[in-house]
Parts: C-alpha cells; sequence; structure tokens
C-alpha cells in the first residue's frame, strides 16, 4: 500500500514540473507580441523626417496668402486701404517678446556699467574704507576723484536716469580753493543749483600759499588773479607773493555746513613752501579773542595735509575738534620731517578726543635710508620720547596707521596703559622710517638692510610687538614694515606680519618662542633658512642670486643679514 501510494505521489510531482515547464510565462525566454497587422493607422502626431541640409529648399515654401504694403499700420486692416487680395484668413501672429530700452533695464546694470567706466565707489560710512589705507582699501587722495570728469560729464545726456547716476559721481568729491572768489563762486553756483548739494560726499579745500605777482596794476576791484603773458622767451614779469585773498578756516567751516549737509568726509590742505604762511583761524574781534567755528555735525572723517600750516598747537586741535562733534577718524601728513613736527603732534595727542576711533599720522614721508640719525630728531630726543607719547593715545583707538620713527618702547608703554578687558586696538600699522635707539653713536644710529644695528634694533620692536599681543586680546592685524625705496634688493627690506592667523615676515628663534607663548594659534606660512643663491664676486662682494624676484616674501631670517654688512651685488 505504501508503495503504490509513493509512486502516485512520484507521477503527480512529475506531472507538475512538466506543466510549469511548459507554461509560457515560465520560460526564460519569452515569446514577442503578435505581428500588427499589414495596414496600420497613422497616428495624429506623426512628424516627418527631416530633410537633409545639403538638399536644395530643406523647408516647404508657401506662397504668399496676402499683400500689404511696408508702411501700413495694424489698425488699417480693417479698412479699404488694406492691400488684402485673399479671401484665406489670416495667419496666427506670434507675438515676440518686446524689446527693452536702456531705460527699462534695472538700476543695478546701470550702476555696473557706471562703476565699470568710473571705477568702483567706497562708502564713506563703510569701515573698511579707511582702516588701514594702504592694506584693505585705496587712499582717499585718488578714490573719489576721476581725471576725466568734463568728459565724462557728457554720458549726463543719455537718459534722464542716466543724469542723475552721473552727477551723483562727478560730484561726489570736489576740490575747490580756499580764496574768497573761489568761495563767493561755489555759493552762488550750488544756489542756482540746489539739487546737487546732497550728491557731494567728500570735500577738499586747499589753500594757496603764494600768489602770482605782476608789475602792471590791476584794475580796483578786480580780485581775480590773471595768468602772466607767456611768451616764447618764458613768463613775462611775473614774481610772487604771500596770498592776500585767502579765506579762513571760519568761512570755509560756513561754507561747508550751509552748503553740503550730506558731506562725510572733509580735507583741508594747508599747503608746503618755505616759511609758508599759517592760515587763519578767524578774523580776530576787538578783544583778539578767537572765535568757534561753525559747527559741521555731518563730518565723520578729517584728512589734513600739510598739517604744519593749520595746526601748530593743541588750541588748534580743539578749536577744529569742537566743530566737527561726530568726528572718528583723523588723518595728518606732514610734508617735511621736522622737530616741530613731533613735538607739536606730542602736544596734541595728550588732549585727543575719546570720539576719536581712528587715527593715521604720517610725519616723515621720506622712504629712504639713511646714514644717521638727523640733527632734527635729536632735538626731539632731549625733550621727549615720542613712543611714549604715541603709545598712551594709542591705548583709546580701534585702529593706528602710522609712518615715522618708533622703537620697542612704543608696545611697552601701550601694553602698559592697555586694558586686556576693555580695550579696543583691532590693527596696528606701522611704516618705519628707523628705530630710535638710545645712546647709541653717530655711525651706529642709521638704517637699511646692510646696517646690522637697525636690523637688531627692527628685531627688539617687532619681540615687543608680539609681547603687546598678550594684553592686545583684540588685535586682528599687527604689520610691522621698513620701506627703501633705493634698497639694492627691495624684497629684502624687513617687515613683520600678523593676519587672520598666519605669520609672515622676518622670524628667528626668539620670535618663533614668542609667537608660540603669546599666541599658540598662529603659525608662519613659511619658513626659509636662505635668501637664495649666495655667492662672492672678483672684488670680494656679496652677490646674491634671489629665489623671489617677482613674487611675495614670505620668510626671511634675520641672521641672513648679517652676510649683507660688507654690500651688495645683485645678478
Amino acid at each position: 500500500m505504501s508503495i503504490d501510494r509513493d509512486e502516485d505521489e512520484d507521477e503527480g510531482t512529475a506531472t507538475v514540473e512538466l506543466a510549469a515547464i511548459m507554461t509560457t510565462t515560465s520560460t526564460p525566454v519569452t515569446p514577442g507580441p503578435t505581428s500588427p497587422p499589414l495596414e496600420q493607422p497613422k497616428p495624429n502626431d506623426f512628424v516627418p523626417p527631416t530633410r537633409p541640409s545639403s538638399t536644395p529648399f530643406p523647408n516647404a515654401q508657401q506662397g504668399q496668402t496676402d499683400i500689404r504694403c511696408l508702411t501700413c499700420q495694424p489698425d488699417c486692416f480693417g479698412s479699404d486701404d488694406c492691400m488684402v487680395t485673399s479671401p484665406i484668413s489670416q495667419p496666427t501672429v506670434v507675438e515676440q517678446n518686446p524689446v527693452l530700452t536702456l531705460a527699462q533695464l534695472p538700476a543695478e546694470i546701470h550702476e555696473c556699467i557706471l562703476d565699470h567706466i568710473f571705477g568702483y565707489r567706497v562708502s564713506t560710512t563703510s569701515p573698511s574704507s579707511l582702516n588701514i589705507p594702504s592694506v584693505n582699501a585705496r587712499s582717499w587722495s585718488t578714490a573719489l576723484r576721476h581725471s576725466r570728469r568734463k568728459e565724462l560729464s557728457n554720458l549726463a545726456l543719455v537718459c534722464p536716469l542716466w543724469r542723475d547716476l552721473i552727477q551723483q559721481r562727478l560730484y561726489r568729491h570736489i576740490k575747490l580753493k580756499a580764496t574768497v572768489h573761489c568761495s563767493n563762486d561755489v555759493m552762488a553756483f550750488f544756489v542756482r543749483h540746489p539739487h546737487l548739494r546732497t550728491y557731494v560726499k567728500h570735500i577738499e579745500i586747499w589753500f594757496p600759499v603764494f600768489q602770482p605777482k605782476f608789475l602792471h596794476p590791476v584794475a580796483p576791484g578786480d580780485t581775480s588773479l590773471a595768468l602772466p603773458t607767456v611768451s616764447p622767451e618764458g613768463i613775462a614779469s611775473a614774481t610772487y607773493a604771500l596770498p592776500t585773498d585767502n579765506s579762513t578756516l571760519e568761512e570755509v567751516f560756513y561754507l561747508v555746513s550751509m552748503q553740503f549737509p550730506e558731506a562725510r568726509v572733509m580735507t583741508l590742505e594747508g599747503g608746503e613752501r618755505k616759511k609758508a604762511p599759517r592760515v587763519k583761524f578767524s578774523f580776530s574781534g576787538p578783544a583778539l579773542v578767537t572765535r568757534d567755528l561753525p559747527e559741521i555735525p555731518s563730518i565723520r572723517t578729517l584728512i589734513v595735509k600739510g598739517q604744519w600750516n593749520i595746526i601748530r598747537q593743541p588750541k588748534d586741535w580743539e578749536t577744529i575738534s569742537r566743530a566737527l562733534p561726530n568726528l572718528e577718524e583723523w588723518h595728518g601728513t606732514y610734508a617735511k620731517p621736522k622737530s616741530k613736527s613731533y613735538l607739536s603732534m606730542a602736544s596734541t595727542l595728550e588732549c585727543l578726543d575719546p570720539k576719536i576711533t581712528s587715527l593715521n599720522l604720517c610725519l616723515e614721508c621720506d622712504y629712504r635710508r639713511e646714514m644717521t640719525c638727523p640733527p632734527y630728531y635729536l632735538k626731539v630726543c632731549e625733550q621727549l620720547h615720542w613712543c611714549e607719547k604715541l603709545a598712551k593715545a594709542a591705548s583709546n583707538l580701534e585702529h593706528l596707521s602710522y609712518t615715522g620713527r618708533v622703537c620697542h618702547a612704543f608696545f611697552d608703554v601701550l601694553a602698559k596703559y592697555s586694558n586686556p578687558r576693555t580695550t579696543r586696538l583691532k590693527t596696528i600699522d606701522l611704516t618705519v622710517k628707523n628705530c630710535c635707539r638710545q645712546n647709541a653713536q653717530w655711525n651706529e644710529s642709521g638704517s637699511g638692510i646692510t646696517d646690522m644695528h637697525f636690523i637688531a634694533a627692527f628685531e627688539q620692536l617687532v619681540l615687543g610687538g608680539i609681547r603687546a599681543l598678550e594684553r592686545l586680546k583684540s588685535v586682528e592685524l599687527l604689520r610691522i614694515r621698513y620701506v627703501d625705496l633705493d634698497s639694492p634688493v627691495p624684497p629684502l627690506n624687513p617687515y613683520f606680519m600678523i593676519r587672520d592667523g598666519w605669520c609672515s615676515g622676518v622670524w628667528s628663534e626668539e620670535i618663533v618662542a614668542e609667537i608660540n607663548r603669546v599666541r599658540p594659534d598662529i603659525r608662519f606660512e613659511e619658513m626659509v633658512e636662505s635668501f637664495g643663491e649666495v655667492g662672492y664676486n672678483k672684488e670680494g662682494r656679496l652677490v646674491i642670486n634671489p629665489d623671489f624676484p617677482k613674487s611675495r616674501v614670505l620668510s626671511l631670517k634675520l641672521a641672513n643679514y648679517a652676510m649683507l654688512s660688507g654690500g651688495i651685488s645683485i645678478v
């Protein structure tokens, strides 16, 4: 019985497996669909193949169904004048995108076009516009003016929109002559064109230091100064004398306060000449008391060029500061180095207003090495130590940019007067003319890459700056550089900079150790042991083939400057 049951189960299983094999859905090769009928109708969306480009007339040409004149307007299609000869209905005209004119472009496009022509404008309220101008932005002396102002003024005739945009750029920075005659002309012009007053953001006023003096008499009442007669032999009968038509500082401030309510930057240029006249603040009254200047609340930045002719004592600065209640930044430049410049500025810094957050001071702009310390600075050292005066004023600032003489005592005093919790100083930019040294011999007080006494003093200055960072917690940029335009190898001019967590410039074992102690997160971008290929010529002079003929140097080992003390030849 069991044997018969097993046989029956085997036969049933074989039958199921055979049926599965014979099923079409279970076979690995499934037959395709049945063949379509011979006559299959074409679908409605059938697209004929494109004819080859080599075939002449690749597109079918349809005959023209209507005839009309080219000057015919759409309104005349329903009139008898329309020359329509075909009874066939007019084809549907596909409306094209309307063509944009210049005036319909977005305002951003117009601004980009004019920025490409005039140059990009720097905001007068942006902190990046003035903080460390040599690093972040262009100098105010050329940032807002254009050399082709008269030619570019014709662009105001392109369209009404461009008229406003062009006038905003043309009158953004204007320069005026501080004479009574010129001041009256400026006043009359802006009274006739009052809409231009708000465009002025930077007003620059320069005081003449001489005027031509002619031998022929001038008509009475004529305040204008005509140019002397010029002949092929030269200028005829012309000499120069002190100006007699200059405006006072009170008149200048009155002009700015009345006519330029949106001015943010004001430049006063005192000029430079031998025995230059000092700018008068106001006409003295009966009691010989100097009156206060008219107040200009809109000015945020004051730039003084030829500062010796305008500010000679602290009282002058106090008078100007009271007239500018919202002043934040002060740029002062002296045309020539003098002992009086250092002494007057030292006394002025003692009464510097707390409202000043940025100071840009240039006491010596002659970027050349010197063999020994000049006599005029020895006079300064006999009366005071300039670095201490500058450090006390810098402790209350946010940004300091200074060009002149400085030593490591500046950073020592700055760290002493700075509170790590309340200090606001963020950037320090020092351009070194020379490092002041106490009790130095006349032949040990020079500057240059071949003077090892200067290199040693520069290293102490860098070390002082690094140690000061221990208390100056908020300093983000520190740059100390020496510039020598007569240097035989300009890339070897020593400098030191800390920026964005990276350090570059001169280095030594002591400098690296101080950085690791004060700011462990700062790293050198590159540390190179040599200046390049070094050898000697037949005369025994050192010959250098630098590895960095055009690129910026990131590493300068101070010990290598000892090889340059005997002279350099460049190949």
